[in-house]
């Protein structure tokens, strides 16, 4: 495919269809939607551009209709809720809509983020207009078509699943795409209201569910290519070491071995198969260079943190006086929380397949950025961007650790192809990506609250230590602002609780180490939310007051989490008596738009929780 920077409509579909028969609609949104924090979805614009085309619809005179992803499935579901937002403007069975990842090119950039790729939980709220103006385009198109095909007004034609009525006359929508690719593309289009949606809000079968279940679904283990080697990587043992010298004749020996390369990130050995590799792996001889990583202790690192959180950072929030309230008050409750590295890992290990050839670089993975590993293969092998070729399989998972700035194991599977001048599908181990990937943060919250004489916090003061997942890459420049990186604290910082406290204050304390971090499902929110919930039952539990009671008092106005709140403890019979042995907790929080609340019951058996 070719890139078009401002193509013009004929161009554009040149360009996308290679030639192919049908209606293939270049579809235009609005960029004015942008990434928030925001409890409410963003505001539509109240008369959206048509700017670049993004994305595409294909519908084959045979009727089968095709919806290129432009973000990567990897479990949340959107292989079937973007087919329905088109689904329901094109007026066809979404459940016979074909899905494919598209490839990797400008015209499928994220709307707020300038690159193509997934995460930030922004899928949905960054594709529900312009999936939709997809279809609604189509449609338009579709309509037009028919009309002149029937010789009646375009306005004397309805659709429905898959056709265009006109009278006791149909026309399928396969029967006109051909003529509908020949019309000029539509100033405008109209949304439907969402008072006629069928699909949309509807139960729906994922469409991706028969593949998995029959094997047919492809992730990037799967790639199989006529002589592909498989490789592994041998990686310093501590975070940044480097390779002095290595020893290969023993892992030369193993039968299936090819090569054995040294790559920036360790030294590779390139076999038949995988056992071969891994087999040569642990017969190599690698003398490293550990460096400052080799020092690395948890008890000290963590002994850094509490000195930290015992003194002043920089204001992530404020209002009032907390530490003046606090120091005059009766009652304080002092808490801290100590919540280690975690590891992302997806259910599949990394893995990349790469082919370098002289017409350019394919890469077979499952990847949540393909931009960056595109200009990043492109950087290793002296090509341009739009000579590598980037096929997104299905993800195994992602939670962020397929969406790595420094597009870690792609850019080192292009080094290993590029070294051993073949094929090589480079594959992680689940040891390899525990113990030498990415993390969730190790992160100490230190929170003093002072109750009030009705039991409510009049105080709240509340300290983070912890390292900033935005720390090198492209966004560390672009997104924290005054020194503090809002995804060290969001769900604390911006918390619900916080605005029903007069006086209360979050810092920041950013600490800089040498454990590799990442955003991890959630971000700030898989910390904060775990701190923010313990210490409301500290506070509930010390006021004597029933902890959802506690809850609704502080969430007296934000009634989305309050119906959460409610609901969830009506299905759990909270209030209702439990076997002896027995409690129940409650949670509630807010995430990205969603809206969580969960009930635990916990037995304790032979002292044991469980």
């Amino acid at each position: 495919m070719s890139v078009l920077a401002d193509p013009n409509r004929r161009e554009f579909l040149k360009a996308a269809t290679l030639g192919a028969a049908g209606l293939v609609v270049g579809f235009y949104v609005p960029a004015g939607r942008r990434f928030a924090h925001a409890a409410e979805a963003p505001a539509a614009p109240a008369a959206p551009p048509l700017p670049q085309a993004n994305a595409f619809l294909r519908i084959a005179p045979d009727d089968t209709v095709t919806v290129l992803l432009a973000h990567s499935e990897m479990g949340q579901g959107i292989w079937t809720s973007l087919p329905m937002l088109i689904a329901e403007e094109l007026d066809f069975d979404v459940s016979k809509m074909k899905v494919e990842h598209a490839p990797a090119a400008p015209p499928y950039f994220h709307t707020a983020f300038g690159s193509q790729m997934t995460g930030g939980s922004t899928t949905t709220w960054s594709e529900f207009d312009r999936y939709r103006q997809v279809g609604a385009i189509a449609r338009t198109l579709l309509v037009q078509a028919a009309a002149q095909r029937l010789g009646v007004d375009a306005a004397a034609c309805r659709t429905e699943n898959g056709a265009v009525i006109a009278g006791d006359r149909r026309l399928r929508y396969g029967e006109i795409a051909n003529d509908a690719a020949q019309l000029p593309m539509p100033a405008s289009v109209a949304l439907k209201d969402p008072k006629d949606w069928k699909v949309i809000g509807q139960p729906t079968r994922r469409l991706d569910t028969p593949e998995k279940i029959n094997g047919a679904a492809v992730f990037g283990l799967d790639v199989r290519l006529d002589g592909l080697l498989t490789a592994v990587v041998a990686r310093s043992p501590v975070f940044g070491g480097k390779v002095k010298s290595f020893d290969a004749s023993a892992a030369l020996a193993v039968p299936g071995v090819r090569k054995v390369v040294q790559v920036p990130s360790g030294v590779a050995v390139v076999a038949d198969h995988f056992w071969a590799a891994q087999q040569g792996r642990e017969a190599l001889k690698v003398d490293w260079d550990l460096g400052a990583g080799a020092a690395l202790d948890t008890a000290a690192l963590l002994a850094e943190y509490r000195k930290l959180a015992a003194a002043d950072g920089k204001v992530a929030a404020a209002a009032g006086d907390a530490p003046g309230t606090l120091a005059k008050a009766g009652k304080v409750v002092d808490v801290e929380y100590v919540l280690p590295y975690l590891a992302h890992a997806p259910m599949e290990p990394l893995n990349a397949t790469v082919r370098i050839g002289a017409d350019g670089c394919d890469i077979w993975t499952g990847t949540q950025m393909q931009t960056m590993e595109q200009m990043t293969a492109a950087a290793i092998t002296g090509l341009k961007p739009d000579q590598v070729r980037i096929h997104t399989t299905f993800l195994g998972g992602g939670f962020g650790r397929r969406a790595t700035p420094s597009c870690d194991w792609v850019s080192e599977a292009v080094h290993v192809a590029k070294a051993a001048g073949t094929a090589v599908k480079t594959v992680w181990t689940r040891e390899d990506d525990v113990r030498g990937g990415y993390y969730r943060p190790m992160v100490v919250h230190r929170i003093r609250a002072a109750l009030g004489s009705d039991g409510l916090p009049q105080a709240w003061d509340h300290m983070v230590v912890c390292q900033s997942v935005l720390a090198g890459s492209p966004f560390e420049a672009m997104i924290p602002k005054n020194g503090v990186d809002p995804a060290s604290v969001e769900g604390a910082a911006d918390s619900p609780y916080l605005k029903a406290i007069p006086n209360h204050r979050v810092q920041l304390q950013d600490h800089r180490a040498p454990v590799p971090v990442l955003w991890w499902r959630s971000v700030g929110h898989s910390h904060t939310a775990f701190a923010m919930e313990c210490m409301v039952d500290e506070l509930a539990r010390a006021a004597g007051i029933d902890p959802v009671e506690y809850r609704r008092r502080l969430l007296a106005d934000r009634p989305r989490l309050r119906a959460a709140l409610d609901l969830a403890a009506a299905k759990a019979g909270w209030g209702s008596p439990l076997p002896a042995g027995r409690a129940r907790g409650v949670a509630v929080h807010e995430s990205f738009g969603s809206y969580v609340a969960q009930v635990a019951e916990v037995s304790v058996e032979g002292g044991r929780i469980r």
